[in-house]
């Protein structure tokens, strides 16, 4: 290539990205009609808060519109974008929102149509001053009640879309045999301290612990003492020590004919351990007679373990699947805890926290906030498997005052299920249906020390059409402070073992 040559094509480089700059630096119009309607968007980004760290807020106009230039401005900056569908600059907005710490984000809309620009109802994005875990774990999963081979463990960095798999089925399923992943968990949001289980074909219980993974011996995970052999279901890491609450679940389905809620999932039988992983060894912490126990988690001091539980009696001598369908309705599950020694591993007797039936609704999924005081858990008219229940709330709990409120500041017309909170106490991301009763989405909401939850906002992704195309579920999202460092060929190799 000659000298001149070069010189022609470094021209055309910086040509190509002064024009490239100069659209990201798009003249606001001068000359526009002032509109008093907020634009509308997908996806709804109107008057949220976000934590500084989070990836870009793209959305687009759904407005009939030509054209669009989107501003969003502080006291110490602006960036703008052009096109329908915005997407701000990944450096310029973390400049942005790093300047907005504890401040807002005007955000104004400006729309060209037949020649005439129109400028929307601005609306602002309040940028919190506390962060969030900067990845999530979560399952992709089809909305369906018998496919789940093409499923997959993935986790996205929050900061950014960067995204990958973590445990995907397909590396062990075959004709033969399928198999299902799921139930992941994580001590203190350490994504080095994992365990995660497979049913079915391969079927198995790994724990992955400061770099070493491992397959539990599934002899070790009935206690000796145990007269059911009900499979450990879900898991609850212990704060502090190598130990894991486990709810052992006789869990089936079934199916309405008549009914917006398509499907039950419940259970016919269930207890709680407690694995202790240095020894290998599973005692129990409740076997009840006509109690269905599930859902175990600890106290952010680990030293002691919520969990809930339903009374439930056959009329028949025996379990009774045919029966238990029938009386579905009558499963009303409340929240119980148990105080324990971690030097000793003993547990106190069973207290009361919460009695749903006497408001004639069922709990579940209990977490408790980081620092102790707040207590979240999902409500809906009866049964355990709320993510299938539309009615299904968030509520708050004051565990000071024993006050529970629905989280009305989050809550839909749609499901809210599966939640976690953040490390620092100050997020939750939570499973929703609101947009259409079938996919969960993952939406974030701050949480002030008084106990408020912000709007909630969807998760961002690069094309914002991402969610209304993507016909897979999220399903247990789970923050963490980093990234996952196993491969899905190792935990595949690690299961076929």
């Amino acid at each position: 290539m000659t000298r001149r040559s070069l010189y022609s094509l470094l021209a055309t480089a910086l040509l190509m990205l002064l024009l490239t700059v100069a659209c990201s630096r798009q003249q606001i119009p001068a000359q526009f009609t002032q509109a008093n309607v907020l634009p509308k968007i997908y996806p709804d980004y109107t008057d949220v808060t976000i934590p500084p760290n989070i990836a870009p807020l793209c959305f687009e106009l759904l407005n009939d519109a030509d054209e669009a230039i989107t501003r969003f401005a502080t006291n110490n900056g602006e960036l703008t974008c052009p096109g329908l569908k915005v997407r701000p600059d990944m450096d310029e907005w973390k400049q942005l929102t790093s300047a907005a710490c504890g401040e807002d984000v005007a955000v104004e809309i400006y729309a060209r149509k037949d020649g005439q620009w129109l400028r929307y109802k601005p609306f602002s994005i309040h940028v919190s001053a506390d962060s969030i875990d900067p990845w999530m774990s979560f399952r992709y999963i089809s909305p369906s009640y018998v496919s789940y081979e093409e499923l997959t463990i993935n986790q996205r960095c929050l900061e950014d879309f960067s995204e990958e798999v973590v445990a995907s089925n397909m590396l062990c399923s075959s004709e033969a045999g399928g198999q299902c992943i799921n139930c992941h968990s994580f001590q203190a949001h350490n994504p080095q301290r994992m365990q995660l289980h497979a049913r079915h074909a391969h079927g198995a219980t790994l724990v992955t612990y400061d770099g070493q993974l491992q397959k539990l011996d599934k002899s070790t995970l009935s206690p000796p003492s145990s007269t059911r052999q009900l499979p450990p279901v879900y898991p609850a890491w212990h704060p502090t020590e190598k130990l894991i609450a486990y709810s052992c679940n006789s869990t089936l389905q079934s199916f309405h004919t008549v009914d917006i809620d398509k499907i039950e999932v419940y259970d016919a039988e269930s207890s709680l351990i407690l694995y202790d992983l240095e020894r290998q060894q599973a005692t129990t912490i409740e076997d009840l007679p006509d109690e269905m126990e599930t859902f175990p988690a600890w106290a952010p001091d680990g030293k002691s373990l919520y969990y809930c539980s339903a009374h439930f009696k056959y009329e028949a001598d025996s379990v009774d699947l045919e029966e238990l369908t029938l009386r579905a309705e009558e499963l009303k599950y409340n929240i119980y805890r148990r105080s324990f020694d971690p030097e000793t591993h003993q547990f106190g007797e069973r207290e009361t926290v919460f009695l749903a039936d006497s408001l004639d609704m069922s709990a579940s999924l209990p977490r408790i906030s980081p620092d102790g005081r707040w207590l979240l858990f999902t409500m809906g008219r009866y049964g355990t498997f709320h993510i299938w229940h539309r009615d299904a709330d968030l509520w708050l709990m004051n565990l000071s005052t024993g006050e529970a409120r629905p989280l009305d500041e989050c809550n839909s017309n749609a499901s809210e299920s599966y939640h976690c909170w953040s490390s620092n106490g100050r997020w939750i991301v939570f499973s929703s249906r609101r947009h259409d009763g079938v996919f969960t989405r993952p939406f974030f909401a701050h949480i002030s020390s008084e106990g408020l939850g912000s709007r909630p906002f969807e998760l961002p992704c690069q094309d914002p059409d991402r969610h209304l195309q993507l016909l897979k579920s999220y399903n247990v999202p789970e923050l963490m402070r980093g990234p996952i460092d196993l491969s899905p060929q190792e935990i595949a190799a690690k299961l076929k073992e």
